[in-house]
């Protein structure tokens, strides 16, 4: 639950902080550009920061439109995960004559919060993919700047995978142990007949015969 808990804070905060993508101009090394979700900040060497807000969505690039969503989402999907989450803890009081009804809340909370820590990695890697492509891209000239990984992009990976194991071992919470089965009853042979146990015993009738 812990692990669930700082994965949706840190998911959020990814989603809200200008630092996937950082910029260094050769020509003016006092100021590095930032750029995220939702702005492109400009920090300066006197720790002035200037932001403005990026124009129009559909004029950002696919990226950036399509992580603004799974981002939107993830932060949904790992609130509602966590609520759930808490819900089937054995702590609460809720549902305590229902302990089923306990383990699905578990269950759903954790299958919740590994679909956010999924709609997590997927932004960021997308975005961290497009970012190497446009570095090594050769057609554009060296002495052109390049973005490159900020630090939102690590948070969003360690989110993702907090988000995922949090998830993961809540839903394995939830399964049953096993209960020993108890041994089944030794089999014990059946008695022999009185005139086949411990020998071969006559019949009477054969005895006076033989004598």
């Amino acid at each position: 639950m812990l692990l669930a808990l700082l994965g949706w804070i840190s998911s959020c905060v990814t989603t809200f902080v200008p630092l996937w993508k950082n910029l260094n101009l050769d020509l003016n090394e006092m100021e590095v550009w930032n750029m995220g979700l939702w702005q492109v900040c400009i920090m300066q060497e006197e720790g002035v920061v200037e932001c403005q807000a990026h124009g129009s969505f559909l004029a950002l690039p696919p990226e950036l439109r399509i992580s603004r969503l799974l981002m939107c989402l993830s932060n949904g999907l790992g609130l509602l995960g966590c609520l759930l989450a808490a819900l089937g803890l054995e702590g609460w009081r809720t549902c305590d004559d229902k302990p089923g009804r306990k383990r699905q809340l578990l269950l759903g909370g954790g299958v919740t919060l590994g679909m956010a820590g999924i709609t997590t990695l997927v932004p960021v890697s997308w975005v961290a993919y497009n970012t190497v492509l446009d570095f090594w891209d050769e057609t554009v000239p060296d002495i052109v700047p390049r973005w490159e990984f900020g630090e939102a992009t690590f948070l969003g990976w360690f989110a993702g995978a907090f988000l995922a194991a949090g998830g993961l071992l809540l839903a394995c919470s939830t399964r049953s142990t096993k209960t020993a089965t108890p041994l089944a009853p030794a089999c014990h042979q059946a008695p022999a007949p009185p005139g086949l146990a411990g020998g071969h015993h006559l019949h009477p009738r054969n005895a006076d015969l033989v004598i």
